[in-house]
């Protein structure tokens, strides 16, 4: 063989290794994409490997710090509106537990929006230990779980749509702090024996009224941020109450229960041996951004 039939031949097996070891790291960020969770191997330190967006300067959730806070009274006070009929089924997505919800007929406006917005599903972080899960602090305070209800502004044509934007998605955050049993909170947990592993669901079957998950007293912190699960698109305007909401430790309890694998799959080898013991992503820094505190 001369050298002048060697070189193309050897240019073309560095182009055709190159090929497959593109395929390989396509193939896995892929995977990773698919399977992010919160063990060490595929939690929240991973996740900008495969979503570029949780780089991003505008991130959730944070820690509330009240020196950095502006209190502010909104020209319109914030108002809900929810349909308990419409609340539709209760699904374990591997990541934990959430409720899939017909917003026909929901609503929620005024305080920092501008738009109106409506319900598409509520879920819910939590911790190991009744000491620690909620993604978002207070001084570095934790809480022992957050509720999340998830809006989308109805100026655009839908939730994919809207989460292109910077105002396209509003979420609702609720502390949770151990305590008595929550009435409304516990038509989920009675559910959940019905969705132990991944991709499992179950018709609800009875109303259940968001309004119910909110606190009495409505002081609240805002501000611009992101999804706190891949993809993290900062598209979100976030509503956290002030004041906690309690549960009980066995609704907590209950929580943890639920296994991050199929029911016809491979118990993954990671600390939480195939449970989801906790869902939460630590705080991000606050940076540029304005913190508000609205009184009502």
């Amino acid at each position: 063989m001369t050298k002048e039939t060697a070189l193309p031949e050897r240019v073309a097996n560095f182009n055709e290794s190159a090929k497959i070891s593109f395929s390989k790291k396509i193939s896995q960020s892929s995977r990773m994409a698919a399977e992010w969770g919160y063990s060490t191997k595929n939690g929240p330190s991973t996740w900008p490997e495969c979503f570029p967006a949780a780089k991003g300067e505008r991130q959730s959730p944070i820690d509330i710090n009240p020196i950095e806070t502006k209190t502010i009274t909104p020209t319109k006070k914030l108002t809900w509106k929810y349909i308990p009929e419409n609340t539709e089924n209760v699904c374990n997505t591997g990541q934990g537990w959430k409720v899939t919800v017909n917003g026909k007929g929901s609503e929620l406006s005024g305080g920092p929006l501008k738009d109106k917005y409506v319900l598409e599903q509520f879920h819910c972080h939590w911790g190991a230990s009744d000491d620690y899960g909620s993604e978002h602090t207070i001084e570095g305070k934790t809480f022992a779980g957050e509720l999340h209800l998830v809006h989308w502004n109805t100026k655009y044509s839908s939730l994919e749509e809207a989460s292109k934007h910077p105002d396209g998605i509003c979420v609702l955050g609720v502390l949770l702090k151990p305590g008595k049993t929550h009435r409304e909170f516990n038509k989920i947990v009675a559910q959940l024996h019905n969705i132990q592993y991944k991709d499992q669901s179950k018709k609800i079957g009875i109303p259940v009224d968001p309004t119910n998950f909110l606190p009495e007293t409505t002081t609240y912190w805002t501000y611009q941020g992101s999804l706190t699960t891949p993809p993290c698109l900062e598209c979100v305007v976030w509503i956290l109450f002030k004041n906690p909401v309690e549960v009980s430790q066995e609704q907590l309890q209950a929580c943890r229960t639920l296994r991050n694998y199929c029911y016809e799959g491979t118990c993954p080898c990671d600390e939480f041996e195939g449970f989801v013991k906790e869902n939460f992503r630590p705080t991000l820094p606050l940076g540029r951004r304005e913190l508000h505190e609205c009184t009502h």
